[in-house]
């Protein structure tokens, strides 16, 4: 008598999706994270479409108009020269998103190159580096910003470099120890074992799985980049331009109407406070996604 037949079922293992793949699939289980994100996308659209969307000029205005307060009319108010409260924020938006941008960008690079040649050289290149970058650690960013901007004059492309500078050691101290801790790691070994010389050993082992951290910093830095740029504008180190609409010369020209127009200092405040969170909160939510330690 022959035995019955038992349909055994197999399940395929999953396949799997690798480490940006994973990561990606907590990030976008991470509420908080995604809040964070909503508010990037809040920020990049009023800055990309602030052409299209500010029902105003941001420097044309009346004084017939002035000191208005919100309404369906002007739904920020009007500043002390009739102009359009919602249009400068969303053209501010513009300023804030080119401007940190840019000083990250550049922030990374000289901060990265930096890192790189010092955990890769080690030795007395390393100790000079460092302490070079330890000296510029040792000098509150915003006073090193505004030393950079009253050097260099005032401008958006003296502001960029300036914010740059002061996110650029950070960023060089996070390389160089992701280098030193990857640098005794089994393929790296492995690989100079068999002859591969150090630059393809630098460019195509060390530094890919070096970068998580970087990547994580340098969305918190968006953050202390936006408050950086609006802190020199406040500190009257803003663009050259007075009329230009930037958030921090926005508070800071609203500071004398703290009692009589307290919107002008709510609404420039609150786009800062906005993008700032939202920044910081995707920075966290990546901090977690790509910590292996959490993944489960």
């Amino acid at each position: 008598m022959t035995a019955p037949s038992v349909a055994v079922a197999r399940v395929a293992p999953r396949a799997s999706r690798g480490l940006w793949g994973d990561a990606a699939s907590r990030l976008l289980r991470n509420r908080v994270a995604m809040v964070g994100v909503v508010f990037i996308a809040l920020f990049a659209v009023t800055a990309i479409l602030a052409s299209w969307i500010a029902p105003y000029d941001p420097n044309a205005g009346a004084l017939a108009n002035s000191l208005q307060p919100p309404s369906s009319a002007h739904l920020m108010g009007t500043d002390i020269q009739g102009r359009d409260e919602f249009s400068r924020i969303l053209y501010g938006a513009r300023i804030s998103l080119l401007v940190g941008l840019g000083s990250v960008i550049v922030g990374v690079f000289l901060g990265g190159t930096v890192g790189a040649i010092a955990g890769a050289v080690g030795g007395r290149v390393d100790n000079v580096l460092m302490r070079v970058v330890d000296v510029l650690l040792a000098i509150p960013g915003i006073l090193l910003a505004i030393g950079i901007v009253a050097w260099l004059d005032r401008g958006l492309p003296q502001i960029t470099i300036a914010v740059a500078v002061t996110n650029a050691p950070i960023f060089a101290r996070l390389l160089r120890g992701g280098l030193l801790a990857v640098r005794e790691a089994d393929y790296v070994v492995a690989a100079r074992s068999v002859g591969v010389p150090s630059r393809r050993l630098l460019l195509r082992h060390m530094l890919p799985n070096s970068l998580t951290p970087i990547i994580v910093a340098a969305t918190l830095a968006l953050a202390t980049a936006i408050i950086d740029v609006a802190g020199l504008g406040f500190l009257g180190l803003g663009p050259a331009d007075p009329r230009t609409a930037e958030w921090g010369t926005m508070l800071q020209d609203s500071t004398k109407f703290l009692r009589s127009a307290q919107y002008l200092i709510f609404f420039p405040g609150l786009a800062i406070v906005i993008s700032a969170v939202g920044f910081n909160l995707l920075g966290d939510g990546l901090r977690e996604s790509l910590d292996p330690r959490l993944k489960k």
